[in-house]
């Protein structure tokens, strides 16, 4: 880097996007083609074996990445050497890292897949191209804002016949995300990338990763022998089916684990109809119980039908009886006036006139034989024996057949009143 506006190479560095173990990445312009990249460089180490080493390994990455173009890998666009340094330019993405989104909390569910599943489809690509990444991780995904999640820096990749071996004992990637064959030095093949994936989808499903501890040797401990949790035990949003993707996906046995990760992002886009209708449905669920409706007022003619019952009164009533108990029933007082009671009756159906002729007639019948009866001398008998006897009982039998009527009358009007 050389001047007072910092160069390397033909690249004018404009500001830090981050540092990593072996190097420092810049934001810089490409003043050739006008365009943004970002240069990744590499720490060359003192001893020069190891910085031999170290820029081989630095020189396959851009091998093994330079030959992938695909949407959801970043693209390699250049190499070089500067001094003590080498960098590469690459392809710049407007984004954020999946490692800064997860330190925010879980996803959701739906976003989690849909991520999952273009990291998966780029892993599919390079692998068919005999690159294996070795180092899949939140930090190494990269989210665009309004296009494709990108995989990136394939600093550790390998080809599979690659010159440059690892050495003995030496951990290339981070523990937390390597599978368990990785981590005790067996055989690494494209089945690593896809339980490292596993792993990321895991933690941004449920907010934390399934495998932790308070140091690396627990850590390993726990992928090699521990089975996490399902992740929809942790997030309720997460179906049954997802949680049978990340358990194929983080397999113990590289045998049973998706053996291609084409596969493995068929199945997370098969799924992502169930996990839109499991949020869905958790989102019901959340929602408030609101009460019930009041009910309508009834109309008024509804509202005559109702009986209201006047307030109960402390302080008895003289003018009113008290009121028989319900189905209870009273003898007619000797004193009743069925007449008047019929008029009453009558007079509530409509029937008032005719009753009070009815009454008149009673009366007029009543008072003849009242005077009929208050004859001053009975006659004698021979002439009560000559006398024609229907003339001189014709007004008591009609009081009696009045009465008689009366009564029938007010007996059907009760029957019928209940």
């Amino acid at each position: 880097m050389s001047g007072p506006t910092q160069t390397l190479g033909r690249y004018r560095l404009l500001g830090e996007l981050g540092r990593g173990a072996m190097g420092v990445v810049y934001r810089a312009e490409d003043p050739m083609l006008s365009r943004t990249v970002a240069i990744k460089t590499i720490n060359m180490v003192a001893d020069v074996e190891e910085r031999a080493e170290y820029e081989k390994r630095f020189y396959q990455e851009a091998k093994a990445a330079g030959g992938l173009s695909h949407p959801n890998v970043v693209t390699i666009y250049d190499i070089g050497h500067a001094g003590d340094v080498v960098y590469m330019a690459m392809e710049y993405v407007e984004g954020t890292e999946l490692r800064d989104l997860l330190s925010r909390g879980r996803l959701d569910a739906a976003a989690a897949v849909d991520i999952a599943a273009q990291v998966a489809e780029g892993l599919a690509y390079a692998h068919a191209r005999g690159v294996v990444h070795r180092d899949v991780k939140p930090a190494n995904i990269m989210v665009s804002r309004d296009g494709p999640a990108k995989i990136m820096d394939f600093g550790i990749a390998r080809m599979r016949a690659s010159d440059v071996k690892t050495q003995t004992g030496m951990l290339l990637g981070s523990p937390k995300y390597m599978a368990p064959e990785q981590l005790l030095g067996g055989p690494v093949d494209p089945r690593c990338d896809i339980f490292s994936l596993g792993v990321v989808l895991y933690e941004a499903l449920t907010g934390a990763p399934p495998f932790a501890g308070a140091d690396i040797s627990q850590i390993m401990y726990q992928i090699v022998h521990a089975t996490p949790p399902p992740p929809s035990a942790v997030n309720s949003r997460v179906p049954p089916m997802l949680d049978l993707i990340v358990a194929k996906a983080l397999a113990k046995d590289p045998a049973a684990r998706y053996q291609d990760a084409r596969a493995l992002a068929a199945d997370l886009r098969a799924c992502r109809a169930q996990v839109a209708a499991r949020a869905a449905a958790a989102d019901a669920d959340d929602t408030l119980t609101l009460p019930p409706p009041r009910a309508a007022p009834q109309s008024a003619e509804a509202s005559q039908t109702l009986r209201i019952e006047p307030p109960p009164s402390t302080a008895p009533s003289r003018s009113a009886p008290p009121r028989p108990e319900s189905g209870a029933r009273l003898r007619i007082s000797h004193r009743f006036d069925s007449i008047e009671a019929t008029r009453r009756l009558a007079a509530m159906a409509g029937a008032g006139p005719a009753v009070d002729a009815f009454a008149k007639t009673m009366k007029l019948d009543v008072a003849a034989a009242a005077v009929a009866r208050a004859e001053p001398a009975p006659r004698p008998l021979l002439e009560r024996a000559a006398a024609p006897a229907p003339a001189a009982r014709r007004p008591r039998d009609r009081w009696i057949l009045a009465v008689s009527v009366t009564i029938a009358a007010l007996v059907a009007l009760a029957l019928a009143l209940g």
